[in-house]
């Protein structure tokens, strides 16, 4: 009798609509597909530089093309706010180009081998080389450009990847997948494998999977380094990212990014400013001009182009959200604006009188919500801002190039940002964190360094 693969509904975060359906796969159908990629590994990794270069800019060529479908069914599939997600699409184009540019420079060196007496005579030099299986594990938020952080760098490596996308927002991935076979990447190149918690554990644990790539939460971090063994693996983890903001700054600049950086995507980003130190002499006028900035933001509908604020990605996200915010209330902290919400629809919130303990200043909140602290001492607001368990991104506006260094020098994260918040990224620079927030950089140019191993080339001519 014949079996049918069960099917998971994709819901509609904002009016909770079924989008489509994909498979729930099992082991076979993961192992079969490790396989594939196994099966095309060696001739990926022979293919020269020029060709894979070119798969990726024609990849990222019919991305731009795409934009508007592929925003759209991002906005569906996770609720992000469509003029937001085209922005989204936009930067995955980038994240191919770039990609491209890296692998036609994947070089190795010379090593002076007469440095030592025993190696007079001899020529030296290493290459680069392809891992091998890449195995990738996405979240939900970027559900294209964070899938093109991992995928495009592997192709450019020479690397088979298999990806498990976020079960909630699986469909980019698979129209990413049928853009880069239209852009001729050859069958098993890459695949996506669909599924819960299971289809993750299967895909880690096959033992022809050289590399594990992991964007996600600490917890589910930890289990996949007990599982990992001898392999390589990047983890990018998130965190709870602060700004400081010093008497000398530019308030309204630092109002305005701070909205943005705090707000977009309602908070469900893992770099999204989450604590906010400002001197105590410009506090009030902080407060007051971010509390009247978040007042103008739309909320609605994500395809509206008008929204800037849509729905968190589930039900039990805004349970813990406001969970957080009314522990926050009970241990003393007021709310300036929002703290309540409708649905899934969270409102974006500022909440002032915090302390250290409260789970909204030393945990990641992962939701629309920004706790503000008055600082006296600059010293002291570092070691504030540093005294957390992850490390990822960190803001500091200040006109002093001293305070500048100092923070460069002493915040123990991935990324300083100076006259910006720790939101800020591009798509080129190595963007990873330290403590919790992870192990590695992405960022094609060093994606790809993670994704290639040195081969060492000794010669002996004189025999």
């Amino acid at each position: 009798m014949a079996t049918t693969t069960p099917q998971t509904e994709i819901i509609n975060p904002y009016d909770g609509s079924v989008i489509d359906t994909v498979p729930e796969l099992n082991e076979a159908d993961v192992r079969g597909t490790i396989g594939r990629a196994a099966a095309v590994a060696g001739e990926l990794a022979a293919m020269p530089a020029h060709q894979r270069a070119a798969i990726l800019n024609r990849a990222a060529a019919l991305i731009g093309d795409n934009q508007e479908a592929l925003a759209r069914l991002m906005s569906q599939e996770n609720g992000k706010p469509v003029k937001h997600a085209r922005g989204e699409v936009s930067r995955a184009v980038e994240t191919f180009q770039f990609a491209a540019d890296e692998a036609r420079r994947i070089h190795g060196e010379t090593i002076p081998m007469d440095a030592a007496k025993g190696g007079v005579g001899k020529i030296g030099y290493y290459v680069r080389v392809p891992v091998g299986i890449v195995a990738a594990i996405t979240p939900f938020n970027f559900p294209l450009n964070l899938v093109a952080h991992k995928v495009a760098p592997a192709i450019a490596a020479g690397c088979p990847i298999v990806l498990k996308p976020a079960p909630a927002t699986p469909l980019s991935a698979l129209r990413l997948a049928e853009i880069l076979l239209e852009a001729g990447l050859p069958q098993g190149a890459f695949s996506v494998v669909t599924g819960g918690a299971d289809v993750g554990a299967w895909l880690i644990s096959d033992p022809r999977v050289a590399m594990i790539t992991f964007t996600g939460s600490p917890p589910i971090a930890h289990k996949i380094m007990q599982s990992a063994g001898v392999r390589r693996v990047t983890l990018e983890l998130g965190g709870n990212a602060a700004a400081i903001i010093d008497e000398d700054a530019n308030v309204d600049h630092a109002v305005g990014r701070a909205v943005a950086g705090g707000f977009a995507y309602s908070g469900q980003v893992c770099n999204s400013v989450q604590r906010i130190y400002i001197h105590r002499s410009r506090f009030a006028e902080f407060r007051d001009k971010m509390a009247a900035a978040t007042s103008k933001l739309v909320l609605g509908n994500p395809m509206d182009d008008q929204t800037d604020i849509g729905p968190v990605i589930n039900e039990a996200a805004a349970e813990r959200i406001m969970a957080w915010i009314q522990e926050a209330i009970r241990q003393g902290a007021k709310v300036v604006t929002g703290g309540k919400r409708d649905g899934q629809m969270v409102y974006p919130t500022i909440i002032e009188d915090v302390d250290e303990g409260m789970q909204v200043m030393c945990a990641e909140v992962f939701g629309p919500v920004v706790a503000i602290t008055p600082f006296d001492d600059f010293d002291a607001a570092l070691a504030a801002a540093d005294n957390s368990p992850f490390g990822l991104q960190a803001g500091v506006y200040t006109r002093s190039l001293d305070k500048a260094m100092r923070a460069v020098q002493r915040l123990n994260v991935g990324g300083i940002m100076i006259n910006d918040v720790p939101t800020f990224r591009v798509d080129q620079m190595p963007y990873g964190g330290n403590k919790e927030s992870g192990i590695g950089r992405e960022g094609p140019r060093f994606a790809v360094e993670e994704m290639t191993t040195l081969k060492m080339v000794v010669i002996n001519p004189g025999v």
